[in-house]
């Protein structure tokens, strides 16, 4: 029996599954917006002062913010999350990430470097999917992409307001920090939403009573006479006028509606008027390809009409690389998204979640860690097929509930070194497109995630977190574990022992933070006017050479309410 039962911890850490789900049971006050309707009911023809594809995490903000002043019309792919428990509900994170069903609000892609990764389609965007976690920027960040430093604060402020959090800490994230700061990852730095070496407990979307918050709230501080929001609106492409030897000119777009119906929505006649497209690091290099902004050989391959020869679009794609370890416990732990952070000096962020069984729901169902939900860690990423994760949850689904109990510890390296590229699989836009990331293509890359998992190991053996390991379980069990595992087994090498480095390499998972492909002074300028056309910026992560802190969500939502913000008082001048 004692076999039995270490063979079930084993397989836990194969499978990789991270917590249950919760019940709560407080209701939610949902916004009602008038403003926001199915696509099938737009007009053929519209006319607005500016139009915003994309309403996700920088285009809610944005949309709210100009419809202050201006007419605004803001096309989400996806649908609503309000009524969605899937969404809305910590007790059900990672359902829908797990939804590969075509209307789901998580459309599946697998990168050509063989990892599974997800983007989002609802409005809300990524904040609708994500673990939470609301930490800024750090001022340096803000000083060297060049914003005002004021008016970034006054944007996070505002955010702030509507969807932030302070997290309740319990046992396993008190044991993490503890051991963070035993190891030497200083100083305490506490609750805080800055960005500061050390460790911290950063904020969550996620309010006291288990509600997600997400960027569609900010939706509730635009002008409801002024903002048209379509639901299941896909832009097809943006229209160009091209007069002569000047630049082409962004004048309309093309959508349609979940019927197939196509629609157009044009610029009122106001010079200043814009289209501005944040439709996220895949879908916005891959709008400009289709519309025809993009290398001009790869649009002709497509039998795409090329407006302008960008060959910079779709390139400088990165996702930070994450690697985590299980760690099973033997007391029961809390169910706990991110919500502690060690902020290293060598670039490498460590960060914990944990989980057991819960009335109401089944830690097999969902986690940041589960293959249902595409993380699967237990094959190299080239091996991750359909069967491969058809297998890991059967056999996931095996085992007894009791085997979850425990939690992860994950470490993902900042600013990754090593960058990939965007191109067009085919011509409709709901079709992904092809994207590599290069995963520790840099040594640089591959040395931090060493010695980020050496942190981890330390933490694991600190004092702190004693009461959350098993005493005969050190790191070396823990990552040779899956080596004589009965599946899904990782290449056994020729030394016979996994290395950091391999280790690396061989459970390489995302964690949702791609960026890239429309980076500032390539594609767009400092202000995300896109090069060589007019009437066309580019606001969201696929303008980001690095991801913003240590989680990327806040500083998106706050760049969307800073531009918004900016164009304003750039529009409100020059009429003086």
């Amino acid at each position: 029996m004692a076999g039995f039962w270490w063979w079930k911890l084993l397989l836990v850490a194969l499978a990789g599954i991270l917590f249950s789900p919760q019940q709560y049971s407080a209701s939610q006050k949902v916004p009602e917006y008038r403003f926001m309707r199915n696509a099938t009911s737009a007009s053929n023809i519209a006319y607005f002062d500016y139009i915003v594809i994309g309403g996700g995490t920088a285009g809610c903000p944005l949309a709210a913010t100009l419809s202050q002043n201006y007419n605004v019309l803001l096309l989400e792919r996806g649908g609503s999350p309000y009524g969605n428990p899937n969404i809305t509900n910590l007790a059900t994170f990672g359902a829908a990430l797990s939804d590969t069903s075509p209307t789901s609000p998580s459309q599946r892609f697998i990168s050509q470097d063989g990892v599974i990764n997800a983007r989002a389609r609802v409005l809300g965007g990524g904040t609708c999917l994500n673990a939470g976690f609301y930490t800024r920027a750090s001022p340096q960040y803000a000083r060297e992409t060049g914003w005002d430093g004021k008016a970034v604060n006054e944007s996070y402020q505002w955010v702030e307001k509507t969807v932030a959090f302070q997290p309740q800490i319990k046992q396993w994230q008190s044991a993490v920090r503890d051991g963070l700061l035993e190891i030497g990852v200083q100083p305490n730095n506490g609750f805080t939403y800055d960005h500061i070496d050390g460790t911290k407990v950063g904020g969550t979307i996620f309010d006291q009573q288990g509600f997600r918050h997400t960027a569609a709230d900010l939706l509730q501080h635009g002008n409801p006479a002024r903002i048209t929001v379509l639901l299941h609106a896909t832009v097809h492409r943006i229209l160009f006028t091209i007069k002569g030897k000047s630049k082409p000119k962004a004048h309309g777009v093309v959508f349609r509606d979940a019927l197939g119906r196509r629609h157009k929505a044009y610029l009122n006649h106001d010079h200043k008027n814009e289209i501005i497209v944040s439709a996220g690091a895949l879908g916005s290099p891959q709008l400009l390809m289709l519309s025809g902004v993009g290398p001009a050989k790869h649009l002709q391959a497509h039998n795409i009409r090329v407006t302008l020869d960008q060959p910079l679009v779709g390139q400088g794609m990165s996702d930070n690389p994450m690697n985590a370890i299980f760690v099973p416990s033997p007391v029961p732990v809390e169910v706990s998204l991110i919500e502690v952070v060690g902020i290293t000096k060598f670039g490498s962020y460590v960060e914990a979640a944990s989980g057991e069984n819960f009335a109401g729901g089944s830690p097999k169902d969902y986690g940041m860690f589960s293959p249902k939900v595409g993380q699967l860690s237990t094959v190299p990423p080239k091996q991750r097929t359909e069967e491969a994760l058809a297998k890991a949850i059967e056999s996931m689904d095996a085992l007894d509930e009791a085997a979850f109990r425990g939690g992860f510890i994950l470490e993902k390296i900042m600013g990754p070194m090593s960058t990939g590229h965007l191109e067009l699989r085919t011509r409709d836009p709901n079709d992904n497109p092809l994207v590599t990331f290069n995963y520790f293509q840099h040594p640089h890359d591959l040395e931090r995630c060493v010695q980020g998992l050496s942190t981890v190991e330390k933490i694991i053996e600190s004092k702190a977190f004693s009461p959350f390991r098993y005493k005969n379980m050190p790191l070396s069990i823990l990552l040779n574990m899956t080596a004589s595992a009965p599946v899904n087994l990782l290449p056994k090498h020729a030394n016979s022992s996994l290395s950091l480095e391999q280790y690396c390499r061989d459970t390489v998972m995302t964690i949702w933070h791609y960026h890239g492909g429309c980076q500032v002074g390539k594609v767009v300028d400092t202000d995300y006017k896109v090069l060589g056309v007019d009437a066309l910026r580019v606001i969201d992560g696929s303008t980001f050479n690095f991801s913003p802190g240590t989680n990327p969500q806040a500083t998106v939502m706050m760049l969307g309410r800073y531009m918004g913000l900016k164009i304003l008082r750039e529009r409100l001048a020059a009429s003086d």
